[in-house]
């Protein structure tokens, strides 16, 4: 089973919010890196929504590992899967 995955406004904001501040700091050769592999983990997760650990306690968010420095929060819904945003893993946790 294939799922769609969608991206939330706030998905799509803090992912180019995130390519930014990349390629500021290391340049287009990263940032297509960086995109390549957001690519590929949304593969992953639309074929098997599950794989990543679950965030919360309730299981309904999941956070997938995109870089060292970066994670991806989605929603796994019956029909599809929503990322609803990026996070910057050097932030203070607290604001999650």
């Amino acid at each position: 089973m294939h799922l769609d995955v969608f991206f939330s406004a706030e998905a799509e904001d803090t992912f180019e919010s995130i390519a930014q501040q990349i390629e500021s700091r290391w340049g287009e050769k990263e940032k297509n890196e960086f995109r390549r592999r957001v690519y590929e983990v949304t593969e992953i997760v639309g074929k098997f929504p599950l794989i990543f650990k679950a965030a919360n306690k309730t299981k309904d968010v999941r956070k997938a590992f995109i870089h060292r420095n970066c994670s991806m929060f989605y929603k796994v819904v019956e029909t599809h899967i929503e990322v609803l945003f990026f996070w910057d893993n050097r932030q203070d946790p607290m604001f999650l």
